[in-house]
């Protein structure tokens, strides 16, 4: 089965209590199943990864370069200044999405960069956890 990995950074497993305002009121679990479900309709595999760690997201994605065919990445605040995952996702040779629930565009100065993007195939921000699944969508479609 042809499987895509979703990753996520930190603060990402808050989903629900953290800035409803700005994140939405979805769970991080409900996003998990609802991803994995969309997949499962498809026929992916789709596993969701989630830590507040920067090397434990490098680990994940070098650990799954063969065997994850693509990667949905929300890096959280680790999008702004980690060259390290930068690095990583380079290194790879599976496409990866990047998605932020939120506008960064609209947000702190701060947020306005990527350095993950010029690695990704794409980026979809601002749809809250629409992008997800577009991400996904899009991925199943390409593969």
């Amino acid at each position: 089965m042809t499987k895509i990995l979703v990753i996520n950074g930190p603060n990402i497993n808050l989903l629900g209590e953290r800035e409803p305002e700005i994140y939405g009121g979805i769970t991080y679990d409900t996003l998990c199943q609802n991803l994995v479900q969309q997949g499962l309709e498809e026929g992916f595999d789709v596993e969701c990864f989630q830590s507040n760690h920067e090397g434990d997201l490098i680990d994940k994605i070098q650990a799954e370069r063969h065997n994850a065919h693509a990667f949905i990445i929300n890096p959280g605040a680790l999008t702004h200044y980690s060259y390290a995952l930068y690095d990583c996702i380079r290194s790879v040779v599976p496409p990866f999405i990047e998605v932020h629930i939120s506008n960064v565009h609209q947000r702190e100065e701060f947020r306005h960069k990527s350095l993950i993007a010029p690695a990704c195939q794409g980026s979809i921000v601002g749809l809250g956890v629409t992008g997800y699944h577009l991400a996904l969508e899009y991925l199943m479609k390409s593969l």
